[in-house]
């Protein structure tokens, strides 16, 4: 579980100190990308049994799937929200 807390941790460290650095662009992507992970975090603590990296990584993943399939992105902000999730999810 503490692997899970420090990957939760880790993002919200990146997207809290990307404020003072990032272009408009970024800040966008990684405003939509938080609400992402922040969605699928508080979904599996709903069923409150312990998850992994893992389970909010698949579950991010299948939620950026669903929106950018959805259009709710146009395909330069899909693919730097993309960009950044892969370098977070590592």
């Amino acid at each position: 579980m503490q692997q899970t807390l420090d990957f939760i941790s880790r993002c919200a460290v990146f997207f809290d100190g990307a404020v003072a650095t990032a272009s408009d662009d970024e800040l966008f992507a990684q405003g939509y990308l938080r609400g992402h992970v922040d969605l699928a975090v508080g979904r599996l603590q709903l069923d409150e049994q312990p998850f992994s990296v893992e389970q909010i990584v698949q579950a991010v993943d299948a939620s950026l799937h669903s929106a950018i399939v959805g259009g709710e992105l146009n395909d330069a902000d899909a693919a730097l929200v993309q960009q950044i999730w892969r370098q977070l999810s590592v």
